[in-house]
């Protein structure tokens, strides 16, 4: 019986809650790694992509319900991310047009585009501010639980509980079905084909007769929808708030890098990664020991950290693997 109830408060104080963000940050960081392993270059702009995106589609997603249009059980936002996805994708390459299209073009170094990404960042920011505010909502209408504690409790008998919140399923289905779609294209489509050569090998797919625009284009339009999907089921997940995503920005990066910069596999490894070593790490395990050691008495809650450094486990995970496999687990650079 004590082993079912601390595998329970694992499932439901551990696992979970880290499945659900680790979904979230392979999403961001496979935005990112398309952007570099294509683009050559870190775009630190991403997570106020993030964040603009999830502005526009939480707009949509009060239009529509003050119209009357709801998704039933699931989040309105639902039916606005398609929409969401579209206009920030408009905003995105309008960026690179007027922003990065120039610097490409005198041929620049990876260190002025991401520089210049740097200034994208504070403009985005503010313009999310400017479109929303910088409070905090909530608009994950719908059914809120799948598993409740009360049911799960009836249930069981268990004198834990556990719950499974609608958003945290949603993530990891909506994530498994993105990351299917986007190999599939990469790996099926003339589209995409071309995309891997040209990150591959940039001169000879020119002679190839690969329109680098078309993959400019492309790959700006996917990491946007990456962004905003990314970013919405993060703040379905939680809450949005303009200013989270510019803090998420070191997690996915610390993602990316670790799975290897320019390996789409690599950050999804690296998402996981971080996130379960976020939580793993902030979380105090003394209940859980107290069922599976009961007889031991620990002197305090068993937390390595409290939650307001979690962000300080992303980046000492970020430092060890650049001192001593800078490469990534999966070695990157290769879409």
């Amino acid at each position: 019986m004590d082993i079912l109830n601390a595998l329970v408060v694992f499932l439901n104080f551990v696992f979970i809650p880290a499945a659900a963000y680790g979904a979230q940050l392979a999403l961001g960081a496979l935005g990112v790694t398309l952007i570099y392993g294509i683009l050559r270059f870190s775009n630190f702009a991403h997570g106020d992509t993030m964040a603009i995106g999830t502005a526009i589609v939480i707009l949509l997603t009060w239009g529509l319900q003050a119209i009357g249009i709801t998704a039933g059980p699931l989040p309105t936002a639902l039916i606005a991310l398609p929409l969401g996805i579209a206009l920030t994708a408009l905003l995105v390459l309008g960026t690179d047009r007027a922003v990065y299209r120039f610097y490409r073009r005198q041929k620049a170094a990876p260190i002025i585009l991401v520089m210049a990404s740097v200034g994208v960042m504070f403009v985005m920011n503010g313009l999310t501010r400017l479109l929303i505010g910088v409070d905090e909502y909530r608009f994950d209408d719908g059914e809120r639980f799948i598993i409740d504690v009360r049911s799960f409790r009836e249930m069981t008998g268990l004198p834990e509980g556990l719950a499974l919140r609608s958003t945290q399923a949603l993530t990891l289905v909506v994530a498994v079905l993105v990351v299917i779609a986007l190999f599939w294209f990469l790996n099926r489509t003339k589209s995409g084909k071309a995309m891997r050569a040209y990150s591959d090998n940039e001169d000879l797919a020119l002679l190839s007769g690969i329109d680098p625009e078309r993959v400019v284009r492309l790959t700006w339009i996917i990491a946007a929808g990456l962004a905003t999907i990314a970013g919405t089921l993060y703040g379905l997940d939680k809450s949005f708030k303009a200013f989270n995503y510019f803090q998420i920005l070191l997690p996915i990066f610390a993602a990316a890098i670790v799975g290897g910069l320019g390996n789409p596999v690599g950050a999804i490894a690296g998402g996981f990664l971080v996130a379960f070593s976020e939580v793993a790490v902030t979380y105090p395990w003394i209940k859980i020991v107290g069922y599976v050691a009961p007889w031991y008495e620990p002197g305090g809650l068993m937390q390595l950290l409290g939650t307001e450094y979690k962000f300080a486990v992303s980046f000492v995970i970020l430092i060890v693997v650049l001192l001593f496999r800078p490469t990534g687990l999966f070695r990157g650079r290769s879409v």
